[in-house]
């Protein structure tokens, strides 16, 4: 597949050299599985391809950008035409260059052993998770979708600079959404694992973990209002950190979208708070060589020891703060055009467990779920969210708890971090352990 691409990345190259442009080829082949299981029958099955070119060019500080499935010499020839037709609309931009070529670390992202696993296997491996969930209580009333998918792919940057940057790749993940019933009460639950090799997918644990999500909640009642410590759960605690990738992201920055603008060497954080983005951890689900510019990944340090080191930053961005790119180009697919983002981002896990950071809490609120994250905002940091939980009496977990709001300020809540346990997980690209906040407002009764 690597000479197919490299074929159709030359003739790109070589086109937009005639037209007197400076041009990007990215290609990608990606190869998908998805199989959803219900009661042990394969309920979905989908298996599919795509090959595809996004064509960049620069001339003059205007960028045009096209994209083609089609890698035929007339398609990618009108592909580098309508992106050179483009770049005469657009604004003239000194910060629009294309990297120079560099060396890369050598980062393991293909599991031969993944790919050579047969579909009746896959198949088995969602049929396990779902009896393992049904295997644990007998108040597992519904199991509403279990399913595994995987993803093997080839992606190639070339570049008018002298670049190439080749990487073939794959991952694999499990999942389930169940429902627990007693009496007139009902609760979801789910479960969730990525990996980079499938051998390390547990069902068993997935699958159990699912259905112990959806027997805690059951029969919970709500709370009264007033301020607490909260800890939240390592899930939880990745989708507080989706909120901070995005405050470290320096696109947002740069747009005033972040309220870390200007604060590169202050105290945002509590000491406790450690961050890191590393595109190159050892079987990482968004580990790579490169980023989706051809630019070496990295490991960095962003906020370390609650001081905010640096933001993360692709060519662009890194070209209008007089910075090196820190190899954090994305793209979803050959059709976009490189943004920023994370790769895999990691609140650092500390050496406490879970139940010390329970111990000496008289009133407080463990939180397993969070809702409507998305409507937090970046700029001013305030968020308020709808959580369930369970209350936390006396440092030790009672009740399950539901209908209640968690409210405050990303400022306060970083700074507040006061425990962080040694419970590390991982949910796709954004792992964390437990950490507990000194204090929130929760609205209840």
């Amino acid at each position: 597949m690597e000479q197919i691409l490299r074929s159709a990345g030359e003739k790109t190259l070589d086109e937009a050299s005639r037209s007197g442009v400076e041009a990007e080829a990215f290609l990608m082949h990606a190869k998908e599985l998805s199989i959803e299981i219900v009661d042990g029958r394969v309920e979905t099955l989908i298996q599919a391809d795509e090959t595809g070119l996004g064509i960049r060019v620069i001339k003059n500080g205007r960028t045009g950008f096209a994209f083609t499935s089609d890698l035929s010499d007339k398609a990618i020839k009108d592909a580098v035409h309508d992106a050179i037709s483009i770049s005469i609309f657009t604004t003239q931009d000194q910060y629009h260059i294309l990297p120079d070529k560099a060396a890369y670390p050598e980062v393991q992202v293909f599991d031969q052993d993944t790919a050579d696993m047969s579909l009746e296997e896959k198949i088995e491996i969602a049929r396990s998770v779902e009896r393992s969930a049904k295997s644990v209580d007998m108040r597992i009333a519904i199991i509403e979708r279990s399913g595994y998918d995987d993803l093997e792919y080839c992606n190639l940057i070339m570049n008018s600079k002298g670049l190439y940057a080749c990487e073939t790749g794959n991952f694999s993940g499990i999942y389930i959404f169940l429902v627990a019933e007693e009496g007139n009460d009902a609760q979801n639950g789910f479960s969730t694992m990525s990996v980079r090799k499938a051998k390390d997918l547990s069902a068993a644990l997935v699958g159990k973990e699912a259905a112990a999500n959806a027997i805690r909640a059951l029969n919970a009642r709500t709370i009264r209002s007033g301020k607490m410590p909260v800890i939240l759960d390592p899930y939880v605690a990745t989708r507080f950190s989706g909120i901070i990738s995005s405050m470290v992201n320096a696109e947002s920055v740069q747009k005033g979208k972040s309220m870390f603008a200007g604060k590169i060497g202050e105290q945002v954080a509590s000491p406790l708070c450690t961050i890191i983005d590393d595109g190159i951890l050892e079987e990482g689900i968004a580990s790579s060589s490169f980023d989706s510019e051809g630019v070496p990944a990295q490991k960095k340090n962003l906020i370390e020891n609650g001081i905010l080191n640096t933001y993360l930053h692709n060519t662009y961005t890194a070209q209008k703060d007089g910075v090196l790119s820190t190899g954090n180009a994305q793209r979803g697919s050959f059709r976009g055009f490189p943004t920023v983002g994370s790769t895999n981002f990691i609140i650092v896990p500390g050496r406490d467990s879970k139940d010390s950071l329970i111990d000496g809490i008289d009133r407080g609120l463990y939180v397993t779920e969070v809702m409507g994250m998305h409507t937090a905002n970046p700029i001013s940091g305030d968020f308020s969210v709808g959580a369930a939980g369970i209350m936390i009496e006396n440092g030790v977990l009672t009740y399950p708890v539901r209908g209640v709001t968690m409210a405050g300020n990303m400022a306060e809540f970083l700074q507040n971090i006061d425990a962080v346990a040694s419970n590390f997980r991982f949910y796709g690209g954004k792992g964390s352990p437990s950490i507990r906040i000194k204090e929130l407002s929760i609205a209840g009764e």
